[in-house]
């Protein structure tokens, strides 16, 4: 863990965010379905998002993604590779950074253990692609959980993810 703190932090923190697909019931990996969690605490607590949090000292991306979705939902998956890296940064009206952290998103695929909420998820359970639309998620969320489906099992499938 970090001594830094969450709220208004001396520098970013880096998290790590993990896109975990399972394949549909008819075998179609076009209509995967993605492990999301509601989260439990700020920042966008009550929202929908991806299974993550923050990265440990001596602790590398994978371990990171794999630990965190682990932790959060129960499931155990495979990374596949890096989607994206992704900041957020939140602001008060003075401007101050609130909230600044550095994620690196990383697709999974699902090996076992069905969606039980642990630490920091209010919620956890899959989703079909088509639904991630009508969530209310933020807008990064969906575009690099549709970046990942597109690159394993889309239009740009060929597009290799960087090795994890």
């Amino acid at each position: 863990m970090t001594d830094a703190p969450r709220t208004f932090p001396p520098h970013p923190l880096v998290g790590v965010g993990g896109i975990v697909f399972r394949a549909a019931p008819d075998g179609g990996d076009r209509n995967a379905d993605v492990l999301l969690i509601r989260r439990a605490n700020p920042p966008r607590q009550g929202e929908w998002s991806l299974p993550g949090g923050l990265q440990h000292l001596g602790e590398t991306v994978v371990d990171a993604v794999c630990r965190e979705v682990l932790e959060e939902t129960g499931v155990l998956a495979r990374p596949l590779g890096v989607v994206d890296v992704v900041d957020l940064i939140d602001r008060d009206a003075t401007g101050r950074v609130i909230h600044q952290y550095t994620l690196v998103e990383v697709a999974l695929a699902w090996q076992r253990g069905e969606p039980v909420a642990g630490s920091d998820a209010a919620e956890a359970r899959w989703f079909p692609l088509a639904a991630i639309d009508t969530l209310g998620m933020w807008t990064e969320t969906v575009r690099v959980i549709r970046m990942a489906h597109d690159r394993l099992y889309g239009a740009t499938r060929n597009r290799a993810l960087p090795g994890p």
